[in-house]
């Protein structure tokens, strides 16, 4: 089992839970998070943390597409550990839904 970061995230970008993983296992896009399924320890203290709500658990049915792009997307963006100010209008964004297919950006973000 992993962690994914799901499109709850896009535009709300919280870095909430960078701040408490304890293996450094999210990765920065320009307006998301994702966290290398391969790097993630299942210890679920992320999860609790995201405002969001965008971090799930792999077993949960329907998540096989963010499990991909979590895993596609670690390999292409600087990892990020630090936590910084999340974008001005994240609050704005929080439960829209069809994010993905209207804001995702492959684009990396900045990282550490």
């Amino acid at each position: 089992m992993t962690y994914v970061v799901t499109d709850a995230c896009i535009r709300c970008k919280y870095m909430d839970c960078v701040e408490v993983c304890p293996v450094d296992c999210f990765y920065e896009g320009e307006n998301m998070l994702v966290i290398h399924p391969d790097e993630c320890i299942d210890c679920g203290v992320c999860e609790p943390e995201c405002p969001a709500e965008a971090i799930k658990p792999d077993t949960e049915p329907g998540l096989e597409k963010w499990l991909e792009l979590n895993n596609e997307y670690a390999g292409k963006w600087p990892n990020i550990t630090i936590k910084r100010e999340p974008p001005a209008d994240a609050d704005d964004w929080q439960g829209v839904s069809g994010k993905f297919e209207e804001h995702f950006s492959p684009e990396p973000g900045e990282g550490d």
